[in-house]
């Protein structure tokens, strides 16, 4: 038998305290090299619950030696490096740690801030959880369900029509390919498949409704589905004025149908753009508000209230007749005003500065989510919510406070095209859009390729 070493109590203190801060370093290491998922896993709070942990160690190991009767320098030689260790974990680990926890949300599956883009869906939190008014998610399943429209149509004589401006443009063969699911995209493929993805969602919750494409006639866009027609109409449709063209398209249309009116029948009309998705049927609106001539969609913002993503028309001709000086009206302004912005948002710079004109229009309006009447020139406008009637992914994630029970409209707008295509794609796998709309919702403000 080996004999046992004899050590003096000076030295056990020394070995004790030092492995003690072994034991510490081993401990704050633990919390500072977790993995990112398991950060996500246990939360910001589990996170510094470790650290605290960890930082209380050296007071531990100070009151252990002092009770054990150390000599009083054995006892100090180990406090300093212990104090700053508890600082450097307190100051640098917890606090930094926690910053860059909240700047880099890309490691939790949100986008980054650098402005890159992503060529597959990136999911994170939903907003609004907690609100009792707004869509519940569990991952991508919904804990409630949004509140669809039972009654798809209140009068079998009054149609509506979904309109909305559409052109293929020429693009090089050797152009980027995208690929969203299974299939492969090419610029004018994608772009096809973005309008099908509309047609389809319209076709779903509106299936009443046909859907109406205007175009240049010097396109060769041909659609062979049922309910969809391509309605030709003279224009400039290059990219750069194209959204100065989609005023000039609505009104030729308009005063092309106010010729054909037929005062037995009523045929609404809903101008959209191509890149939503409408999750419940629009044609309420009719109903629910008998009084209007026109009806625009706003937002709590100062610069840009308006979107025209989503413009109804009542099919009277009255309303054909006021809807149509209406948008006179702002053709006038976007071309006398905005030009600079003929390619973007002129169009709802234009609209906003019409709207403004009225004397007595209240633009604190827009800062309440409700519906609300008002006479602007010599026609009566609904005003819509965005929140219901052009929700946004981006916007859900900020001012909206997540996405509302009552939603109608989702607008892919910017670069949220492939979202919109995966939305289809999913929805066709489970035939619930209340678990559809909880991706697109934790998509949040994640910009894609395209």
């Amino acid at each position: 038998m080996l004999p046992r070493a004899e050590h003096s109590p000076v030295e056990i203190y020394t070995l004790t305290a030092y492995s003690l801060i072994a034991l510490f370093s081993f401990s704050v290491c633990y919390a500072l090299s977790s993995s990112e998922l398991d950060l996500f896993r246990i939360g910001i709070p589990g996170f510094l619950l470790r650290l605290k942990f960890a930082a209380l160690v050296p007071e531990i190991i100070r009151s252990q030696i002092l009770s054990s009767g150390a000599p009083q320098l054995v006892v100090l030689l180990p406090v300093p490096p212990l104090l700053f260790i508890r600082k450097w974990v307190i100051e640098f680990s917890g606090l930094q740690r926690v910053k860059q926890f909240q700047q880099e949300p890309t490691k939790r599956g949100l986008p980054k801030k650098s402005g890159n883009k992503f060529d597959h869906l990136v999911l994170g939190p939903a907003a609004g959880q907690g609100l009792s008014n707004r869509l519940q998610c569990e991952g991508t399943k919904a804990l409630n369900k949004t509140q669809f429209s039972t009654n798809h149509r209140v009068n079998a004589v009054e149609l509506v029509s979904v309109v909305t401006v559409f052109s293929v443009y020429n693009s090089s063969p050797d152009a980027s390919r995208v690929t969203v699911g299974n299939t492969s995209y090419s610029k004018v493929e994608r772009a096809m498949a973005i309008l099908n993805v509309f047609v389809n969602f319209i076709q779903e919750t509106m299936p009443q409704s046909d859907v109406i494409i205007l175009t240049d006639p010097a396109s060769d866009l041909y659609v062979n589905r049922r309910g969809v027609s391509v309605y030709p109409i003279q224009g400039e449709y290059s990219r750069e004025k194209l959204m100065l063209q989609r005023i000039r398209s609505y009104i030729a249309f308009l005063e092309k149908k106010l010729k054909e009116h037929n005062q037995k029948d009523v045929h609404h009309y809903i101008f959209t753009d191509s890149d939503i998705a409408v999750v419940d049927d629009l044609g309420q609106i009719f109903h629910d508000y008998p009084d209007f001539h026109l009806a625009l969609t706003f937002r709590n913002n100062k610069q840009q209230p308006l979107n025209s993503g989503c413009i109804a028309v009542r099919g009277t001709r009255d309303g054909i007749t006021r809807a149509t000086a209406f948008l006179r009206k702002v053709l006038e302004a976007y071309t006398s005003k905005y030009m600079s912005a003929s390619r973007m948002l002129g169009d709802q710079l234009a609209l906003a500065w019409v709207v403004a004109s009225e004397p007595s229009f209240d633009v604190k309006r827009y800062t309440r989510s409700e519906p609300f009447m008002q006479d602007i020139g010599s026609g009566s406008v609904l005003f819509l919510p965005c929140a219901i009637y052009n929700w946004t992914p981006p916007e859900g994630a900020g001012q909206f406070h997540g996405m509302p029970l009552d939603v109608k409209v989702v607008h892919f707008k910017g670069s949220r095209k492939r979202l919109m295509l995966e939305s289809w794609n999913f929805y066709t796998s489970t035939a619930d859009i209340s678990d559809m709309l909880c991706l697109v919702l934790s998509s949040g403000r994640t910009k894609y390729d395209f």
